[in-house]
């Protein structure tokens, strides 16, 4: 307490807060609802954790100003001991004491609401966990619906996916399409002369040369053994198709080094391609890729590499 002046027997006193903090402005602590709808992408937990800390300095508001209360009312009760207490002192301690009571009151239901506020963070946290896990194992089983397990590439289904959708695109814009099928030659022999491990290697190296190969908007996919599909959208030419089945089939003839089990061996690899256009060779799904499957008989028959649908 610090005696600012006196005059005769009126005294005057102020009471000055100690080591007073700054106060918050009053927009701070709005919103602080933890089931109010917060902004799109805004991590729940992490919005609650903010409130809790907010209580938290309000608290610490609230028990200082008990704190300053009890300093004051113990002044005064002092005053009161030692000279004549002035008019209404009396009146205005009972006072202060009902509010120094009233703020104690504040400062332990903050407490209770801030533990509360503790525990449902935790709780959120966890839940937060949960659907992570929860969101990660449903896009992994995606994943894995659509996809092959040893290639990565997408299987047979999203590719049939894929090729109606791009039919139906072709149409409406009334834009040539492509599939080839491509099957590895003689793959056969290699997996009876030196097992489906080395062979399974040899498959996974020939489809990332594939997937490395492709255009942005295509797609290549597994279809099945050592047969894969590719999708070409928007072809121009049949020139431009032969252009990308050289291309595929130089990449796939690369050297093939593969090492399983502590054997290491170089692989040659030969590829035979058949291509189909739509709408000339078909307009649905299955017909264009029968076609295409035809014509890689007839170009793995005679040897010529690739060949078009007739």
């Amino acid at each position: 307490m610090h005696r600012t002046g006196s005059v005769g027997d009126n005294r005057v006193y102020t009471l000055r807060r100690r080591n007073a903090k700054k106060r918050i402005p009053d927009h701070k602590y709005m919103n602080t609802d933890p089931n109010a709808e917060l902004p799109k992408g805004t991590n729940p937990a992490k919005s609650l954790t903010n409130v809790l800390g907010q209580s938290e300095h309000v608290k610490d508001l609230v028990d200082e100003c008990a704190e300053e209360l009890s300093s004051v009312n113990v002044a005064l009760k002092q005053e009161l001991v030692v000279r004549d207490p002035l008019p209404g002192v009396e009146n205005a301690l009972e006072k202060n004491e009902a509010v120094e009571n009233k703020v104690q009151e504040a400062s332990e239901e903050l407490s209770v609401v801030n533990r509360g506020l503790e525990d449902e963070v935790t709780e959120r946290q966890m839940l937060e966990h949960q659907l992570a896990a929860a969101t990660e194992e449903e896009k992994e089983a995606r994943h894995a619906a659509f996809h092959d397990p040893l290639t990565g590439l997408p299987n047979r289904a999203l590719f049939d996916d894929r090729l109606k959708h791009g039919l139906a695109q072709a149409k409406r814009h009334g834009r040539a399409l492509a599939v080839m099928f491509l099957d590895l030659d003689d793959f056969k022999n290699i997996n009876d002369a030196y097992g489906h491990d080395l062979g399974d290697s040899v498959l996974q190296t020939i489809a990332g040369r594939l997937r490395e190969n492709i255009r942005r908007d295509d797609t290549i996919s597994r279809y099945g053994g050592d047969e894969f599909l590719y999708m070409l959208m928007e072809v121009r030419n049949e020139q431009d198709i032969m252009s990308i089945a050289e291309k595929i089939i130089t990449a796939i003839q690369a050297p093939c080094d593969v090492n399983v089990r502590g054997l290491s061996i170089t692989l040659s690899i030969n590829a035979s391609i058949g291509i189909s256009i739509f709408p000339k060779d078909g307009t649905t799904a299955d017909t264009l890729v029968k076609s295409a499957d035809k014509a890689m008989y007839r170009a793995k028959g005679n040897k010529s590499r690739y060949s078009f649908a007739r």
